[in-house]
């Protein structure tokens, strides 16, 4: 499976599990750490623990093993290391806080409203 079809899966799990604001960037010309980064929140540390283990399980039926977790206990920001593709969960505030996508402003944004549901 390519980086951008991990993205994709990765997203669909994220979301499924109500993951919010969910942010793609594509980094492959400002870094050689990854393809991608997704960034999600949610408004408690139990919900960003399940869309974690949601991503994890989701992946881990497709045969695709994180290569490193980390935050997961503690939920205020997770980091699933999938090689292709990084994932940062964090609780609301914690995002507001470290604004990662700030930080990576020169990466292109991917358009994910394709694999998520809109809620009405």
């Amino acid at each position: 499976m390519d980086s951008k079809e991990l993205l994709e899966r990765i997203v669909k799990a994220a979301d499924s599990k109500k993951a919010e604001q969910l942010v793609a960037l594509d980094i492959q010309e400002l870094s050689i750490i990854s393809d991608y980064f997704l960034i999600a929140s949610a408004d408690t540390g139990r919900q960003v623990q399940a869309i974690g283990n949601e991503i994890i399980d989701e992946l881990n039926r497709q045969g695709v093993a994180p290569l490193r977790v980390e935050g997961l206990a503690e939920a205020d920001w997770v980091l699933l290391d999938y090689g292709d593709v990084v994932v940062h969960l964090f609780k609301t505030e914690s995002r507001s806080y470290y604004k990662l996508e700030h930080l990576w402003h020169e990466a292109k944004t991917v358009d994910v409203s394709k694999w998520v549901t809109v809620e009405l």
